[in-house]
Formats: structure tokens, C-alpha cells, sequence
């Protein structure tokens, strides 16, 4: 008598017949090897015979063999492949922001969130490639080998810099030269290009500049915010006033004439040219109301995925910093307060670079210094709330990018 002594005579005849019947019919080994009759190959389609390839050692070209040194060339060669496909979405995101319409807007969506998560993928890189595995020591026996060879020379990061809008004249000076300095040729064209084009800032300036609403015979929505915030502080400060003499009222009082001040300066155009032309704004007046406008509004369908845009592009400029941050606290760490391989300060001048002055989209940041109680945001009637939502206003006023809208 055969089969498993546990499960008696049929289990085992069961097994058998299974075993037999997957080996005659066996499904994971169904399908045509396409391959095996000539055509493109996989590592042909990747390049890989180049990609593969491009690793040579400095330290062994001179005979002195640095182990750690092919790791720093993969990661930065890495960093390159990255930067390339952020500058891949980033173009395509330009280009419909130039010539899109309602449709792509969830294309738009989707391709930030490519960016973000491609970003992102960078700064795991800085944190877990160098920092957990390039000791100070061997980069400093390395070192010797990369020297003029910099960073800094990233063209493609100096290029995703200048196509998302960092401002020139915030640039830090290297070495008090022009950053295009260091770089030649085709290089130095290419950026120079880059400098002349529709940055992604001035694209999204010009779509928030069309922002339904804003129009002072339609729905007036600057006008009328500027008249339920005179009147709302009118009556805090009286509330405020009414109350007896204390500490508490003195400090309620220095809290409300702060208050004050900062939603007053919303209206003061003359000062937003001012702090526009020192680079502390980046946005044009009439695009910062339509920021602050899809702000108040979020939660409207009509502004729902504009507002999803918006955050998008802090989350872009926090992501930015994060990676200057991190690059920052490795290069700190490996080299202390020795001169970078480009001849830099190192340190202290990568340092200069991680504040406000190389954020974009600041103006959005600064929105939430604007908030105020909700019954001050201006109230759309049914009119108005009917006029805004019609497609053929939307597609001809705000979702086009046609210069002539």
C-alpha cells in the first residue's frame, strides 16, 4: 500500500497524477522566445555596452588604486541620469503650461508628481550612497585625483535651476564670478538659452495673471477682500478696544497692529513692486491675488486642481532645499571647512546657497501670512458662482495660455 502514510492511499495517487499532469501542461513555460530570433536586445535598447562601461577610475589610471572611488563616479553618475529625467518632465510640463488646455490638467498633475517622487529618489541617494558608506578618510585619499573636476560644473543641474526660475541676480557669485564662467563652449550656450526662455516661474505667473475673478467689472475679488478686511479689523479694534485695561488687552492690541500692517500691505502695490525688484517677490501683484484667490477658494471644484498644482510646486521648492540641505551636510562632513575640488570655499559657500534666496514659488509659502477668519473672504453669489464655473470661460480666460485671452 503506497501513498502518505498521514493522508492515506488517495492523496498520494492525487499528488502523483498533479505531478504528472504539471510536468505534461506546465503554463509558466508557455509563450515564443522572440528573442532567440534576432532583433533588438536589452542591453542594445539600454546602451549598456556605454552606460556600463563608464566608470574609469583616476586613482588606477596614475597606479594608485582608491577602492570608494567607483562608488562617488556611480552616484554622481546617477545624480546625472536623475537630473536628466527631471529636465525630461520638467520641459513637458513648460510646454503644456505654453500650450495646454482644461484636458491636460491632470497630465500636469501627474507629471509633478514624477518630479517629486524623481527628487526624491536624489535625496535618498545623498543620504544613503555617501553617507553611509564614503568615509571621510577614503574620499580624502581620493580627492587628489578629481581636482579641478566640481559639483558645481553640473550643467544639467544649473540648467534645471534656471528652467524652474531661480533668480539671477540671487545667485551666489562663485569665487565673485558669474556662474556661466565656469562653464565653455556648447555648455555655456546651452545655459545662456536657458537664461532667455519662459521659466516654469513665469509660466505659472502668467496662468495665475488669468485667474477668473480678478476682474474688477466681474466678480472684483481683490476689491472686495480689501473692503471685508478694513471692516473686519474696524471691529476687532473696537472689540479689542472695549475691553478694560490690562495686560492682556495691551498685548491683544500689539498682536492686532501687527495684524494689521501685514493685511494692509496686501493692498499696497507700490511696496510689492518695491520688494519685487529686490527679489523678496517673485510673483508679478495681479498673480499673487490669483494665488491667494484659488488660497481662499480651495475647496471649490472649480479650484480644487489648481490648488493641487500650487502645492505641488512648494513641495518641488521644499525638495530642492532638502537636497541643497543634505548636499550641504555631506560635503560638511567629508571635507570640513577645506576649499572644494572646483576651488570654492566649500562648505560656507554651499551653505550660502540653502535659503530663500534660491527658492522659487516663496510667494506661495507666504500665503498663510495672509489668512483671515472665513466669513471676511469674499461670498459668491449664485451669478457669480454660475459665471466662474461655465466651461466656455473657463477654457477661453484661464485655461489657455494664448497671449491674446
Amino acid at each position: 500500500m503506497s501513498g502518505c502514510p498521514f493522508l492515506g492511499n488517495n492523496f498520494g495517487c492525487a499528488f502523483k497524477k498533479l505531478s504528472i499532469e504539471g510536468s505534461e501542461d506546465d503554463k509558466s513555460q508557455t509563450g515564443v522566445n522572440r528573442a532567440s530570433k534576432g532583433g533588438l536586445i536589452y542591453g542594445n535598447y539600454l546602451h549598456l555596452e556605454k552606460v556600463l562601461n563608464a566608470q574609469e577610475l583616476q586613482s588606477e589610471i596614475k597606479g594608485n588604486k582608491i577602492h570608494d572611488e567607483h562608488l562617488f563616479i556611480i552616484t554622481h553618475q546617477a545624480y546625472e541620469l536623475w537630473f536628466k529625467q527631471i529636465l525630461w518632465e520638467l520641459d513637458s510640463v513648460r510646454e503644456i503650461f505654453q500650450n495646454g488646455h482644461v484636458s491636460y490638467y491632470i497630465t500636469i498633475l501627474d507629471l509633478y508628481i514624477y518630479i517629486h517622487i524623481y527628487i526624491i529618489t536624489v535625496i535618498y541617494n545623498v543620504n544613503s550612497c555617501h553617507l553611509s558608506f564614503l568615509f571621510p578618510s577614503s574620499f580624502y585619499s581620493q580627492r587628489e585625483y578629481l581636482s579641478p573636476a566640481s559639483g558645481f560644473q553640473s550643467l544639467q543641474f544649473r540648467l534645471l535651476e534656471n528652467k524652474i526660475g531661480v533668480l539671477q541676480s540671487l545667485r551666489v557669485p562663485y569665487n565673485r564670478r558669474h556662474y556661466r564662467d565656469n562653464f565653455r563652449g556648447e555648455d555655456n550656450e546651452l545655459l545662456l538659452k536657458s537664461e532667455q526662455e519662459k521659466t516654469l516661474l513665469q509660466l505659472v505667473e502668467a496662468w495665475l495673471e488669468r485667474t477668473p475673478g480678478l476682474e474688477p467689472h466681474g466678480f472684483n475679488f481683490w476689491g472686495k477682500l480689501e473692503n471685508n478686511i478694513l471692516k473686519g479689523l474696524e471691529e476687532e479694534f473696537t472689540r479689542i478696544q472695549a475691553k478694560e485695561e490690562s495686560e492682556e488687552k495691551e498685548e491683544q492690541m500689539a498682536e492686532f497692529r501687527k495684524q494689521k500692517e501685514v493685511l494692509l500691505s496686501l493692498f499696497d502695490e507700490k511696496r510689492h513692486e518695491h520688494l519685487l525688484s529686490k527679489g523678496e517677490r517673485r510673483l508679478s501683484y495681479r498673480a499673487l491675488q490669483g494665488a491667494l484667490m484659488i488660497y481662499f477658494y480651495r475647496e471649490e471644484p472649480r479650484f480644487q486642481v489648481p490648488f493641487q498644482l500650487l502645492t505641488s510646486l512648494m513641495d518641488i521648492d521644499a525638495l530642492m532645499t532638502k537636497w541643497r540641505y543634505n548636499h550641504v551636510c555631506m560635503v560638511h562632513r567629508m571635507l570640513g571647512s577645506k576649499a572644494g575640488t572646483g576651488g570654492s570655499s566649500g562648505y560656507q559657500y554651499l551653505r550660502s546657497t540653502v535659503s530663500d534666496r534660491y527658492k522659487v514659488f516663496v510667494d506661495l509659502f507666504n500665503l498663510s501670512t495672509y489668512l483671515v477668519p472665513r466669513h471676511w473672504i469674499p461670498k459668491m453669489n449664485p451669478i457669480i458662482h454660475k459665471f466662474l464655473y461655465t466651461a466656455e470661460y473657463c477654457d477661453s480666460s484661464y485655461f489657455s495660455s494664448d497671449e491674446s485671452d
